[in-house]
């Protein structure tokens, strides 16, 4: 593996807060064209792992390396688009639309002052279509169901055209129709678009259907690797229990 496929190096990375201990010594690295995702139990430190990793939070000890540079350095953010928790928990009396919402993941990267210029609607358009929400780019964000509001804010992360894509449980309230679009849907922007993916869920499904990489965390890092290989480990069995075999085949 050349270094440049490395995006993210995480190396024997530790952290705690209020005397409670975290994260303890989590080594991993996130190459090119991963679709990773991190599992684990509640309190078992995966937000927490993502916040350091997008240079949120401190460790206490350990590194990061983002693309050969150390986190505290690293200032090409509009690189790694971000999708946080609740991210569609909207206040009804949001007037925004689709367009600009999916706008405002322009605005960052612009020099003062931000204006949107022409050329920057067929940015807009392009992200929307990769997400299936060209139709509703006049719509206003709050009369859209939860799952097309997660691909809309999807689509305002891709604006920027990053190289990774960073998602942190994004189908919490969604209902399980629209969650497998959603994750078709980033299924064809990892394969298709070449977007490595970072994916915290609690969705076994995804794990089974689309991700190609696992990290499965509980304070350490109890396993990362292929999918396949996760399906034949020790921790797939003790998560899945004695069918692991038919929930992790794929059809």
């Amino acid at each position: 593996m050349s270094e440049p496929d490395v995006l993210f190096d995480i190396d024997n990375l530790s952290f705690g807060y209020g005397g409670e201990r975290i994260l303890e010594e989590i080594t991993f690295r996130v190459t090119r064209g991963d679709f990773l995702a991190i599992i684990g139990p509640n309190g078992s430190g995966k937000t927490t792992l993502i916040r350091m990793m997008l240079g949120l939070g401190r460790p206490d000890s350990g590194s990061i390396r983002i693309m050969g540079e150390s986190v505290e350095s690293f200032r090409s953010w509009d690189l790694i688009g971000y999708v946080p928790q609740r991210a569609t928990e909207l206040d009804p009396l949001f007037p925004a639309s689709v367009r600009e919402v999916v706008a405002m993941g322009l605005l960052p990267h612009k020099r003062w002052p931000r204006f949107l210029v022409p050329s920057d609607e067929g940015v807009i358009d392009e992200a929307l279509e990769m997400v299936d929400m060209v139709a509703y780019k006049e719509r206003r964000i709050w009369a859209l169901s939860g799952g097309q509001q997660q691909r809309v804010f999807i689509a305002r992360a891709l604006a920027s055209k990053p190289e990774v894509l960073v998602l942190d449980e994004p189908t919490a309230g969604v209902d399980a129709d629209a969650q497998e679009r959603f994750y078709n849907t980033l299924e064809t922007i990892n394969r298709m678009r070449g977007v490595t993916l970072i994916l915290v869920t609690h969705d076994i499904g995804v794990i089974t259907k689309h991700v190609n990489k696992v990290a499965c965390l509980n304070q350490r890092l109890i396993f990362h690797g292929s999918h396949q290989d996760f399906c034949d480990s020790e921790q797939a069995i003790t998560l899945f229990g004695p069918d692991h075999h038919l929930i992790c085949h794929r059809h």
